[in-house]
């Protein structure tokens, strides 16, 4: 038994829920988001709920990975939900000296010690901002594609561990170590 999947889902006022033909489709102040789903897990909607049981009519797969989709499945939906009314965001640093980020149209430009400057677009459907040079927020509805796009930038530049120079999230911690040490002379 999942115990996030037992949950109903609640609906905030100002969106609205849909799941016809397997798809859900979820309308909310911020814009729509829609996600296909195996008939694995029954999905209704109710009122002010969504409420997810197993497919009773499958048992022949109702073993360990039913019960893992089944909590799946609640957490994509409840980020769905939250996506159309708040939305996600991520925050990025940028460290080094000569590092910078810069926004082109619907271009972001990265100089991050490369002998050329890298040029990524931006994904529609998400937000990128850049503060002070060094600092990027990717915001958007759909918490996989904020992150996803977070993970892309954060690989160009993995931060090192001895000057911790290169892109890094925002609270992480990069554990550094020390640098060569002057071999001690015994005589």
């Amino acid at each position: 038994m999942s115990r996030l999947g037992k949950k109903p889902i609640a609906i905030p006022k100002g969106v609205d829920v849909k799941f016809e033909k397997g798809r859900l489709t979820v309308n909310g102040p911020l814009g729509e988001l829609s996600r296909d789903f195996k008939d694995d897990i029954f999905i209704s909607v109710k009122d002010d709920a969504v409420i997810l049981e197993p497919n009773k009519a499958k048992k022949i797969r109702r073993e360990r990975g039913v019960n893992a989709l089944w909590g799946t499945y609640a957490s994509h939906i409840r980020n769905m939900v939250s996506g159309v009314v708040k939305g996600f965001s991520k925050t990025l640093i940028i460290e080094g000296i000569g590092y910078r980020a810069l926004k082109e149209d619907s271009n972001l430009v990265l100089n991050i010690g490369f002998s050329h400057p890298v040029k990524i677009s931006t994904p529609p459907g998400l937000d990128v901002k850049i503060e002070k040079n060094t600092i990027i927020i990717i915001s958007g509805m759909d918490k996989e594609r904020v992150g996803a796009f977070a993970a892309q930038l954060r690989e160009l530049k993995k931060p090192e561990p001895y000057k911790g120079k290169g892109i890094r999230y925002q609270g992480e911690i990069i554990r550094r170590k020390s640098g060569k040490k002057a071999a001690s002379t015994a005589t």
